[in-house]
């Protein structure tokens, strides 16, 4: 019997494990007010250890990527689900700076903390030190590392995932949503002693050190407002591909900003506005120029229903918009090559064969490497940077300018100790 059985507990019939579905302590009320915020700092300034975190947020329902939820806990302070949107006037004094302060210092478990850490940034929360348990699996070479699956292999019970897509933008929030709100961060603590002893097992310690590191300084990093999307990302649109004139480009570019706008105002997911599909049905229609007018955007379904029938006078707008531009303004049919992009390594031996020669001896030396390191090839080396070393490669080709041109793109020390040296062999053979 694990820690976590209970008599009578629900068994999961795929694992055969527990189904943990209730948090060890009774469910504290969600905190969104000054006092019960004032409480939660309090109770985690005394507790002890590391603080477990993790995030809610909304992907699909809202525009903003920001945490509806914010889940802690510490020893000796239980769990704490914080509603970081009550205090966005200040209520608080200072919105969430006290938790801020009182978080400083200590080391943070988060699972993925590279999806977590912009949401946070946003609310003025940084880590100082962390520990990243997916992270840390992947540096062990398992074979899954979602939160669900390592729970299980390391804690021995299921976890239930069914509210992980779910609004949570939404108030007030329902009981089984806190619940599982919570229990993402139940085992955390617990998770990180039994990983942390499979790094020192595997001698790996030292790379999670620098990894956690790493990951620090990208917390730092991270912006502190909202910024709107790219506005290039309209070439992205579902089904663009069935486009085939310029002017139906012009229409799916001018009806794609125009959705953005609204998006962003509202704080909804622009599919939730206007869906791709409506977008690119009507710039199917279009030929050599964009002869489009109210009637065909009122005739169009998918505009008829919903949101996007509330704004159809922004449609309409864009429309016009797209009629009146110039065809000598239309976009081209294939976005404009970025110069400091690099190609894709398979449209290399065609254009340029000296850097595909490079690419296909180092490739291969990169993965002969990390299967003896038992680490996925991306985890022991970023893929970018292969792909740069081999596009480019630095004029100084002995392990030390490898080591300093990797070092250049961001790689850490133990993965420079362990590539630099393959690399810069195979460079000079592949001259």
């Amino acid at each position: 019997m694990t820690p976590h059985d209970v008599p009578g507990q629900d068994i999961d019939p795929d694992s055969g494990l527990p189904i943990l579905s209730e948090p060890s302590e009774p469910l504290a009320p969600v905190v969104d007010t000054p006092e019960a915020l004032t409480r939660t700092i309090t109770a985690l300034r005394h507790g002890t250890g590391p603080v477990a975190i993790d995030t809610e947020r909304a992907h699909g329902f809202r525009y903003w990527p920001r945490a509806y939820l914010i889940q802690l806990r510490r020893s000796g302070s239980g769990t704490h689900l914080v509603d970081p949107t009550a205090f966005d006037d200040g209520s608080a004094g200072v919105g969430l700076d006290g938790l801020a302060q009182a978080l400083s210092g200590t080391e943070w478990i988060l699972h993925a903390a590279i999806q977590d850490i912009p949401c946070l940034a946003l609310e003025g929360l940084r880590p100082t030190m962390l520990f990243d348990t997916e992270l840390a699996g992947r540096l062990l070479g398992l074979p899954k590392v979602g939160l669900g699956h390592m729970v299980e292999r390391y804690c021995g019970v299921h976890l239930l995932k069914e509210h992980s897509a779910s609004d949570w933008s939404q108030r007030p929030l329902p009981e089984d949503f806190l619940a599982y709100a919570a229990l993402d961060v139940e085992l955390l603590d617990e998770l990180r002693v039994t990983v942390w002893h499979d790094l020192q097992n595997a001698g790996k310690q030292e790379w999670a050190r620098q990894e956690f590191g790493h990951l620090v300084q990208v917390a730092a990093a991270a912006p502190s407002t909202m910024s709107a999307t790219d506005p290039t990302r309209w070439r992205r649109t579902s089904g663009i591909g069935e486009v085939t004139t310029r002017a139906g480009l012009q229409v799916v570019k001018d009806l794609w900003q125009a959705r953005d706008s609204v998006a962003q105002e509202l704080d909804v997911a622009p599919s939730k506005v206007l869906h791709d599909r409506v977008i690119i049905s009507l710039a199917r229609q279009v030929g050599a120029c964009v002869t489009l007018t109210d009637a065909d955007v009122r005739r169009t379904r998918g505009f008829r229903h919903g949101r996007a029938k509330a704004h159809l006078d922004v449609w309409t707008q864009a429309i016009r918009h797209a009629a009146r531009t110039p065809a000598k303004e239309y976009p081209p049919k294939r976005a404009p090559r970025d110069p400091h992009r690099i190609p894709p390594p398979r449209n290399w031996e065609r254009h340029h064969p000296e850097a595909a020669r490079r690419w296909q001896a180092v490739r291969p030396a990169v993965n002969e490497l990390a299967e003896s390191a038992h680490i996925d090839p991306a985890n022991l080396i970023a893929p970018d940077a292969v792909r740069q070393v081999c596009w480019r490669p630095p004029w100084d080709l002995s392990p030390i300018g490898v080591d300093a041109f990797l070092a250049d793109l961001g790689a850490r020390q133990w993965q420079r100790d362990l590539v630099a040296g393959r690399v810069s062999r195979v460079l000079r053979s592949a001259r």
